[in-house]
């Protein structure tokens, strides 16, 4: 195990180097001197090999690989050697690097809200990247190789998503729209950075496969920035560790997983939630990990307690037998994105709704809030019927309701420091101004372990996971009493994760607000939610507690879903893909029972089966 990336993998040593890396350094200019986001990397990518690159947010892993392409704002400063198939990459001029991007160097942003233009459709982005790099292609052609692409990453409807605006597609459609663009021009080098965040654990388990083949299939290098151990441990060949923009570990994905040095990669990993334990990897003796024991806490809460459900109380959310449609927009036809839903939330319970991306969770979300109409039955938010609510309704209580989204750069203004846009939603309710508005935003900030200094900053001088926790700390301004969490946890890395979901229930036990907690992370849902609901297709297939729902699970659906979850151990993992090759293989329906133990494996068929006649080059 070195400090450096030159200790390869016994194949990858004897492969072509795609990349390499000597001392690279990334400096930004901010408020009169350069802050270090990257110091001293060194390291080499080879042929058919993936790189994972982990560590918190804002520990350097995107901003690293950003700077290879020239994508850095201009009060960046990049310094060092990077060398594509031994042709220098730094200094290199503008007309050459976008020769490069996308063609030899491809990137899947971590942002696809922010990534793909507002203004044209999905379809037209993927024509536009295919004929930038091959001028002799016809329109018509184009068009039918990025619907073929669409179909690849399990586009649904991919004929019509072509027509499609960024805004009309889920977070998880955005991002494989987002991975069909970066994979057209067949790159030598993926940039992969965070590629699953959004997408729902079956759609990411395909995705996953895509890679794999895209490697198998053109000898690609990958690099994988992510703060999934799971599905570092299904993809990755080497990891390399970072903090503080710093390399401190680096190996083979056994040597970390199996036997990491540094205490930071030893903390990173126990802070992992598996699914099935409803608890954190064990510690070694002597280990202080911080974040951990709150986390393992938030798991003994939730089992201990009496079911808010139980409680008599009345909900604070509720649905009956509504019904959501989204009206006929040009060429896209009306269609009934909820249907017969009947869900109850009460004060102080956090209902975790999962499902596919598409299937419906963030339209209910929103509806709760009064953000979308609803078409048919009741709904009930705060006390408020809300089925055909005056603007003067909604106003009333939104200020008593909270809302986290999905991408925190689209939610955040440009333009604001975000201290301002904190202190919006306290300032226009009249709950503070002046100095006492100032303090407020201070102490949130550091609710959400963000620097006080940071109020100044704007939203783009911040990573991934830090504007995150802006969008989660003014959800949290007006204390409300019912809040939506969309995907909250999605950008964030393992320990601070853990960090804020103590934060969640501490706050909740304070404030006693119910949360409708929208995500894919199952694990993340056992160790957090009172009640479950599991939604297909617009539809609730089942509901029930967390134990009910994902260790004793009825429906196909839901056990599909379970067993499609990555496990953050590269052994099991890879006994875990084989599995689930063999029954896409053999076209079995059975779907065996979910064991903490012995992970189960998921037998729809996927992308490989229908593009290699059954077989998956899924091999590592």
């Amino acid at each position: 195990m070195t400090h450096s990336m030159k200790a390869a993998t016994a194949p990858a040593a004897s492969a072509e180097t795609i990349l390499e890396v000597q001392d690279l350094g990334v400096d930004f200019w901010v408020e009169g001197q350069f802050y270090p986001a990257a110091i001293g990397m060194n390291y080499q990518l080879h042929r058919g090999e993936v790189l994972a690159i982990v560590g918190e947010s804002g520990s350097g892993k995107s901003t690293s690989s950003m700077a290879l392409l020239g994508l850095l704002p201009e009060n960046a400063r990049v310094s060092g050697s990077m060398k594509l198939r031994g042709r220098e990459m730094q200094g290199m001029p503008d007309a050459e690097l976008r020769a490069l991007r996308g063609n030899e160097i491809s990137v899947i942003f971590q942002e696809p809200m922010t990534a793909l233009n507002p203004v044209y459709t999905v379809g037209f982005q993927i024509m536009e990247a295919l004929r930038s790099h091959d001028r002799e292609l016809v329109p018509a052609k184009a068009k039918e190789r990025a619907i073929e692409l669409l179909r690849m990453v399990e586009m649904p409807n991919p004929e019509q998503s072509f027509h499609k605006y960024p805004h009309q597609l889920s977070g998880g459609q955005r991002q494989r729209a987002m991975i069909a663009q970066s994979i057209s021009c067949d790159p030598m080098l993926l940039i992969a950075d965070e590629p699953t965040t959004a997408l729902d654990v079956t759609v990411q388990a395909e995705i996953l496969d895509l890679m794999r083949n895209l490697r198998t299939r053109l000898d690609s290098a990958i690099i994988l920035i992510t703060h999934d151990m799971g599905v570092v441990a299904d993809l990755a060949d080497r990891i390399m560790v970072m903090k503080n923009g710093v390399v401190v570990e680096s190996g083979s994905v056994d040597e970390i997983f199996h036997a990491p040095q540094h205490e930071y990669t030893k903390s990173l990993l126990a802070s992992v939630p598996h699914l099935g334990l409803g608890v954190l990897e064990p510690v070694e003796a002597g280990v202080t990990v911080e974040g951990v024991a709150s986390v393992a806490a938030i798991r003994e809460h939730a089992t201990d307690k009496v079911q808010p459900s139980e409680s008599g109380q009345a909900p604070i959310l509720s649905f009956e037998n509504v019904a959501i449609e989204y009206p006929k927009r040009g060429r896209i036809p009306a269609f009934r994105a909820a249907d017969g839903i009947d869900l109850q939330v009460y004060p102080g319970e956090i209902m975790g709704l999962v499902g596919e991306s598409g299937s419906g969770k963030t339209t209910l979300g929103r509806a709760a809030i009064g953000l979308l109409p609803i078409a048919e039955g009741k709904l009930t938010a705060v006390g408020t019927d809300i089925s055909n609510a005056s603007l003067k309704d909604l106003t009333a209580i939104r200020r008593r309701t909270g809302i986290v989204f999905q991408d925190p750069a689209s939610s955040l203004n440009p333009r604001m420091p975000i201290g301002q846009s904190i202190g919006e939603p306290l300032l226009l309710a009249g709950e503070a101004s002046g100095k006492e508005l100032d303090r407020r935003v201070e102490s949130l900030l550091s609710q959400v372990e963000l620097p006080t200094s940071y109020r100044n900053r704007f939203p783009h001088e911040l990573s991934g996971g830090q504007k995150q926790r802006v969008g989660i700390a003014r959800a949290l301004a007006l204390a409300p009493e019912l809040l939506v969490a969309d995907e909250p946890t999605s950008a964030l890395d393992v320990s601070v994760q853990a960090r804020f979901l103590d934060l969640l229930q501490e706050l909740q036990q304070q404030l006693k607000f119910a949360c409708l907690f929208i995500s894919h992370d199952l694990a993340v849902v056992d160790i957090l939610a009172h009640r479950i609901a599991v939604m297909h297709h617009g539809k609730l297939v089942e509901v029930g507690t967390r134990d009910q729902i994902l260790r004793g699970a009825k429906d196909p659906y839901t056990q599909r879903l379970i067993a499609a979850v990555p496990v953050p151990d590269p052994d099991q993992q890879r006994a875990r893909r084989e599995a689930r090759a063999a029954l896409i293989g053999g076209g079995t329906e059975h779907v065996p029972t979910v064991d903490a133990a012995q992970p189960a494996t998921p037998s729809e068929p996927g992308i490989d089966q229908r593009r290699h006649g059954g077989s998956s080059a899924m091999g590592r």
